[in-house]
């Protein structure tokens, strides 16, 4: 018999064998489920040590009922599916994997940013249409000289700031929890949301989602935008307000949207950014690589392995809860 017991609630990778061989180390038998909700999660995770999370709901209810919890770890940078207050309240370790993806999403939001200037994505519609005809690109300005405002400046967007530079963008920064040494060292200017959103000719969006940052771009941030501006999302989609956006996209507010991310996933299949033809929506793969993925999969396992044998994770969340 197993010295501990450990459940996948939901996965969508091709295999876990990286996880099975990081839990043998420590003699933990790994059980596998595809849960959607708390109960589904509750049911499946009976006498369970540690839980590897991909998008499960991991709430309060969970907590209550899983008295035997040590830890749970989520695959990603977000904790956004885990109450993080019931977590610590219960003595249960949350990690996560802020490390394993900082070129995959960065490259990703350098990319949507290169064919929203470009106007990549419309011009091989046209021409896969049958047309050829460089027009209806206007207008198309140079890189060169422009202003990219960065919102949330942690590993990812750091990265991105460093991709950017040489392409001779003016970079702005918004994020309180950022000081001047980190704006000297990256060469970028710190400023206040309002003011990254009126000088910005592309927004990059990447602030985490909590309670705090939720539609933190709204009707009100929208509408201090340029109008041959563009708004990219590679964090989560609810820190911008997709109602709102939808709207000063309708009204020609900005010139687009470059989406990896939607407050709704998958999307639904009559959301009305999937018919304009200023929007890029991508299937929230930002973080993919076959190298990110197995790093992100070793990574939270070792985590709750590391949990489970009593040795402090490297990546522990809600670092109060150790002493207990």
């Amino acid at each position: 018999m197993s010295k501990f017991k450990v459940l996948v609630t939901d996965y969508e990778y091709e295999t876990l064998e990286y996880e099975e061989k990081v839990l043998a180390e420590i003699d933990a038998e790994l059980l596998k489920a595809q849960c959607k909700t708390e109960e589904e999660v509750i049911e499946a995770a009976q006498g369970v040590d540690g839980l590897l999370v991909q998008y499960a709901p991991i709430g309060r209810k969970v907590f209550e009922s899983l008295p035997q919890l040590k830890v749970v770890a989520r695959y990603g940078v977000g904790v956004d599916v885990v109450d993080l207050e019931a977590a610590t309240e219960h003595g249960v370790c949350v990690v996560n994997v802020p490390d394993y993806c900082e070129d995959e999403v960065s490259d990703h939001a350098f990319a949507l940013l290169m064919a929203c200037a470009r106007k990549i994505v419309l011009l091989n519609n046209d021409v896969k249409g049958g047309n050829w005809d460089f027009n209806i690109s206007r207008p198309v300005y140079r890189l060169r000289g422009r202003t990219l405002g960065i919102v949330g400046f942690g590993k990812i967007p750091r990265r991105l700031a460093e991709k950017a530079k040489p392409f001779g963008f003016e970079i702005i920064v918004y994020d309180p929890f950022v000081d001047e040494k980190v704006e000297k060292e990256y060469g970028v200017k710190l400023v206040e949301l309002d003011e990254l959103m009126k000088r910005s000719d592309f927004v990059s969006v990447h602030a985490p989602l909590n309670e705090n940052t939720k539609h933190m771009i709204g009707a009100r941030e929208l509408g201090l935008m340029k109008e041959s501006a563009f708004i990219i999302n590679t964090a989560r989609g609810a820190v911008i307000d997709e109602k709102a956006l939808i709207e000063t996209l309708k009204n020609k507010k900005i010139a687009g949207a470059a989406l990896d991310v939607a407050e709704q996933e998958p999307i639904a299949k009559d959301n009305p950014l999937l018919d304009m033809d200023n929007v890029i929506i991508t299937p929230h793969v930002g973080w993919y690589s076959e190298e990110a993925q197995i790093e992100l999969q070793t990574k939270a396992a070792r985590g709750v392995a590391d949990v489970l044998i009593g040795k402090k994770p490297e990546y522990l969340v809600n670092k109060e809860v150790w002493n207990k």
